[in-house]
Parts: C-alpha cells; sequence; structure tokens
C-alpha cells in the first residue's frame, strides 16, 4: 500500500488526537478516530471549570489551525488563558465539528483491544506487512477497524492514582467511594454543595492538588465552615509552591505564589509526610490513617496523579519503562526521580515508537505517570508521528517546537552550586534549564543539565 492511502487509527479525540487528525490529513492519509466518550474532548468536560496553565498560543495546533482557517474560524487572543470548557468551545468542538475531521471521527468507541491480523503477540515472521486490527465497542456490540498505523492518544483520565501511598488503593477506599472523588472536582461550581462547610482533605503535591485546595480556601470566605487540609506525602510544603516568577507560563507561577500565601496564613491546614494507608468510616465521616496518624474530614479529594490504562495494548508488542510506564528513549528526560524540571526537549517519533511497527503512544498517555505535560509537546509529537508514518522522516527528526521554561529545576544540583534554571531562554533542544553549552560554563559546575 503507498504512503498516500495509509490508515491510521488515533485512539481519542482529545486535543492531541484531533491534532494527529490534522497532521495525518494534512499527510494525504486516512485517519479514524476512536473516541470512548460521547463527545469529542470528554476528559475536558470533566475539568471544564480549571483554566489552563498556558494560553491559547500553545494550545492550537498548526495543522488543526490550517484546516479551520477556511471555515471562517476566529483563533482566540494568543496571550488569554482559557478554561477547558472555553478550549473546547473555541476550538476543539468547531475542529471536530465544521472542518473534514467530522468524517473522520467515531464517538463512544471504546477500544477493547489491538491486534495484527493472522498474527498473536508471538508470531514474528511477516508481521510488520500485517494490518492492525482494533477492537471498539460502540453501544451496538464488539466491531473492529483496520489500520496500518496506530496512534494511542488516549490519555490518563480515566485511570486515576488511588489514595494509596504504596500505588495500591488504601485499605477501605473502596469502600467509602461515596466520599472520595479524584482529579479536580469543581468545588467552586456545580459541586459546591457537596464541599461547602465541610472539612474537605485534599490529597497530593501537584497542581490539580494547589488548585483545589485554592478553591477550597476561596469558597471558605463564602462559606464559613469550610476546612480545607492539605495532606502531603512529602515532608517539604515549599516543593509544591513551584517556580514562581521564573515560570515562563505566568498563570502556573502564579497559582504557586497564591497557593504559598495561603499556606503561610494559615488558610490551609498542612499534614506533612501523611502515607495514607488505610479509609474507615467514623460515623458520617471519614477516618484517613496514615501509620499511627489519622485525620477525620467530611470528604476526601484524591489529586496524586494518573497513569496509563494498558489493557488493550496487550496483544502488541510494547516496551515501557518499568518505573514510569512511558516509551523507554523518553524516559530519562520525564523521570521525576531524576529532575524536577517542568521543562523537557521536544521529541517524537524516534521517543516515541514501540517495537510494534507502526504504533505509537502520543499525548499525556506516552508520560506515563510522569507529571508535567504540556498540550503543545504532544502537538510536536504528533506531527513527527504523523510524518514518520508518511515516509518523510527528515520531518520526523526535526523540531519545530519551543518550550516555555518552568523555572524549576533541580537535577543533580550540587549544594552551593549557583543554579541554572532561572535562564531566560525558550531553547528548543534545552531538557530543562538552558542550553548544554551554558550549563558546562564553570560557574555552572554541578547544575546538572545534559
Amino acid at each position: 500500500m503507498s504512503e498516500a492511502t495509509k490508515t491510521v487509527a488515533i485512539i481519542g479525540a482529545g486535543p492531541v488526537g484531533l491534532a494527529a487528525a490534522a497532521h495525518v490529513l494534512e499527510r494525504g492519509m486516512v485517519p479514524v478516530v476512536l473516541e470512548a466518550g460521547p463527545e469529542i474532548g470528554h476528559a475536558i468536560r470533566q475539568w471544564s471549570h480549571v483554566q489552563l496553565f498556558s494560553p491559547w498560543q500553545y494550545n492550537i495546533d498548526a495543522a488543526a489551525a490550517r484546516l479551520l482557517a477556511p471555515t471562517g474560524w476566529n483563533s482566540p487572543e494568543p496571550s488569554i488563558y482559557p478554561t477547558g470548557g472555553e478550549l473546547l468551545e473555541g476550538y476543539l468542538e468547531p475542529l471536530a465539528t465544521r472542518t473534514v475531521l467530522k468524517d473522520h471521527i467515531r464517538t463512544s468507541s471504546r477500544v477493547t483491544g489491538i491486534s495484527r491480523v493472522g498474527f498473536d503477540k508471538l508470531k514474528t515472521g511477516g508481521r510488520e506487512a500485517a494490518p492492525f486490527e482494533l477492537r471498539y465497542q460502540n453501544g451496538q456490540g464488539p466491531t473492529s477497524v483496520l489500520a496500518d498505523a496506530v496512534i494511542d492518544a488516549s490519555g490518563t483520565w480515566q485511570s486515576p492514582n488511588p489514595a494509596g501511598a504504596n500505588g495500591l488503593t488504601a485499605i477501605g477506599e473502596s469502600e467509602a467511594a461515596d466520599r472520595i472523588a479524584y482529579g479536580m472536582p469543581d468545588v467552586l461550581g456545580q459541586d459546591r454543595a457537596r464541599y461547602a462547610r465541610k472539612t474537605v482533605a485534599v490529597l497530593g503535591a501537584g497542581h490539580s492538588a494547589v488548585g483545589t485546595l485554592t478553591d477550597l480556601a476561596r469558597l471558605r470566605q463564602d462559606a464559613p465552615g469550610t476546612e480545607p487540609v492539605w495532606l502531603l506525602r512529602g515532608a517539604d510544603p515549599e516543593k509544591a509552591f513551584g517556580g514562581g516568577a521564573n515560570d515562563k507560563l505566568a498563570a502556573r507561577g502564579e497559582l504557586g505564589s497564591a497557593f504559598a500565601a495561603l499556606v503561610a496564613a494559615s488558610a490551609i491546614a498542612v499534614e506533612t509526610e501523611f502515607r495514607v494507608t488505610q479509609i474507615d468510616r467514623d460515623g458520617s465521616r471519614l477516618r484517613i490513617a496514615a501509620g499511627g496518624r489519622h485525620v477525620i474530614v467530611d470528604e476526601l479529594i484524591v489529586a496524586t496523579g494518573f497513569r496509563p490504562q494498558l489493557d488493550f495494548l496487550s496483544e502488541l508488542r510494547i516496551r515501557l519503562d518499568p518505573a514510569i510506564e512511558c516509551p523507554i528513549a523518553l524516559a530519562p528526560l520525564i523521570d521525576p526521580n531524576e529532575h524536577s524540571c517542568g521543562t523537557v526537549r521536544p521529541h517524537g517519533a524516534a521517543e516515541l515508537q514501540q517495537d510494534e511497527p507502526g504504533l505509537y503512544i502520543a499525548g499525556m498517555k506516552s508520560y506515563g505517570r510522569a507529571p508535567t505535560f504540556l498540550m503543545i509537546t504532544g502537538y510536536e509529537q504528533v506531527r513527527s508521528i504523523a510524518a514518520a508514518i508518511a515516509g518523510d522522516h527528515a520531518a520526523a527528526a526535526r523540531v519545530e517546537l519551543v518550550l516555555p521554561e518552568t523555572g524549576v529545576c533541580s537535577r543533580g544540583a550540587a549544594a552551593g552550586a549557583e543554579p541554572c534554571c532561572g535562564a531566560t531562554a525558550a531553547f528548543a533542544v534545552s531538557a530543562c534549564c538552558g542550553p548544554s553549552t551554558a550549563a558546562q560554563q564553570p560557574k555552572e559546575a554541578g547544575c546538572g543539565c545534559p
């Protein structure tokens, strides 16, 4: 089959999945987008109240914008920070309904398994030439579609990490499910009645936890008796405050600074080194235990991140980092055990290709369990992947993205070394702090940037 007539199956109709479809179309190939939810952007609809850290200029894919241009679409003001709902209304819904993409999207189509036609996982000879078969449920029973390549951009929203500090659900967590929420509930909007005038524990140290705690502190001003409690597994709350003024995504830096002020003012109770082991009922309330300590609350919000759902890939040959569950080549760039940099150098097909030829994991799912994913990173991923599938390997290898710095980096920093993380640079190949040549200068010794 010629490159121009390839069919590319794309799992997920979120921002990265739809961007992948736009790039596939531009390359003269045929995308088939399978979305598990009833509408495109199903996961975003669960956090439509949340303002993005990145302004519009980082949230619109170039190929998607080219598809939208002939429809009379008005590109939003680049410097404005949209909410999830505004991202849907101002960009994703027009892209999915007013362009040729509308004929390539199948909603309510949950992928349940992928294999090669005539080949199980064990059989090798001739495997590359066999098309993929994607089995999915669409409300009318199981059906399937064949494809020459697969881009898995299904995200991680549907598989949040549990409350248990050991990665398992805490004892009693499932039984207390009616008092536990995951992710970022809308505590100031549709979920207000659930949390107002309650003692609410938020478990986690990332931006989702920080944002929810900040909203709960605001809710307390209107609903006295609302008591936010921050359950932090680590010992140092300041790690959650971020890069502040050094963060090139201003909204993200401002959130961290505002949160730090709330903590300093004791507007939020803080429990450090609180590693949840058990959750029990205490009358109408919850008793959350961490070793010999416990807190009594009315509600628990678990914001401990997400993990990839890998079951439907089990019949394909994939190779992931054993800790992060991301593609092997990407792991050193995003491993939070190695560095805290929010900025990851742009990457594409070469890093995301799986051992199964023609299979790529992109978007949030490509980061496995690691945080810090930016939408624009996913756009660069799928641009490169579409080029590789089309056989344009020069374009696939080219870097066409500049990422904003976070102002936070602790990779290998030696005690007393002058930090390089304030480097104001939008370096296209910077992994965290600045160009490697700068990091190697004598005064930057110990920065640890590769």
